[in-house]
């Protein structure tokens, strides 16, 4: 095992094991203490790639759209516009030529209208695509994908682990039990919504925010900045300017201080910044999932043609 996939499982595991220790403090502290840091380094490691559009400007009505739904829409229209978001940067990322972006558009517009039809529940993609779904399922897919690109037994390895974490903490959850209660109650205040949505996601009637559903967040949560901090030296989002690099490290201890003088305005003022990293990043969610899709199926059918 190379030294840095060691750190890596010795991060995972870390976290792992925090999350049983302090399920609900410690979804609040890494929200806290690592979000902010995650979101302005990521958002200007995004803008040195053209947030990986055609066209930086882009970006803009990404902003722009996301922005008015996330402050004015109700719950299912924010749902309806995220899903419709993420579906058109995948669409702008993807797609070679007018005609490919034309028939997918056609086919997205189509699928998004059956869903509508069928009554699926968007109001669910609202809370879970910016939560749960970003730092969990597309972090998979990041992983994924990287393993399937390095042939290393070693990420694969760590795939794994990460699913058996996710899994044990589902089966086996952690205590309900607080060392701070006042960390539970602000956490079922921001963060309670993600359970009864994917309760609905999942059939699960009257999910609630217990040791499993806090537990399962902590972990992906604190997981899901640590695996971007860690790849400094493979996707070198430190390599810019000096003077950004200060002004990103000053706004982000700016931040922590902000919800360790009051959580409430720490959330107020950084929850717009959280949802426009989530947003930025929908474009390179699109290549991903493109990517893994193909390194996936055109391994199949080498296998089946061999």
């Amino acid at each position: 095992m190379r030294r840095g996939d060691a750190f890596h499982l010795g991060l995972m595991l870390g976290a792992l094991a925090l999350a049983y220790a302090l399920p609900f403090e410690l979804l609040l502290l890494a929200y806290a203490v690592l979000g902010p840091a995650h979101y302005f380094t990521e958002i200007s490691w995004l803008h040195d790639r053209k947030y990986f559009l055609p066209h930086r400007g882009f970006a803009l009505p990404l902003i722009v759209v996301g922005g008015i739904a996330f402050y004015y829409a109700d719950d299912y229209a924010l749902g309806l516009v995220t899903w419709c978001l993420l579906l058109g940067a995948a669409i702008l990322a993807t797609a070679h030529t007018p005609r490919q972006a034309l028939t997918a558009s056609v086919v997205g517009v189509a699928v998004t209208l059956a869903c509508v039809i069928a009554g699926l529940p968007f109001f669910a993609a609202g809370v879970l695509l910016p939560t749960f779904i970003h730092v969990c399922v597309f972090t998979l897919a990041f992983m994924s994908l990287g393993a399937l690109r390095s042939g290393s037994r070693i990420q694969f390895a760590l795939v794994g682990i990460y699913l058996a974490s996710i899994a044990l903490i589902l089966i086996v959850p952690p205590t309900n039990h607080t060392v701070v209660p006042a960390l539970a109650r602000i956490g079922q205040t921001y963060f309670g919504g993600v359970a009864p949505a994917l309760g609905t996601l999942f059939g699960i009637p009257d999910l609630s925010f217990g040791g499993r559903i806090t537990g399962l967040l902590s972990f992906v949560y604190t997981y899901h900045y640590l695996n971007w901090f860690i790849k400094a030296d493979v996707i070198r989002w430190t390599a810019v300017p000096r003077p950004r690099l200060i002004a990103v490290a000053l706004l982000s201890a700016a931040s922590t201080a902000l919800y360790f003088y009051n959580y409430a305005i720490g959330i107020a003022v950084l929850l717009a910044v959280s949802f426009g990293h989530v947003l930025l990043e929908f474009p390179l969610n699109g290549l991903a999932f493109r990517d893994l899709g193909a390194a996936l199926f055109g391994r199949s059918l080498r296998r089946s043609t061999a």
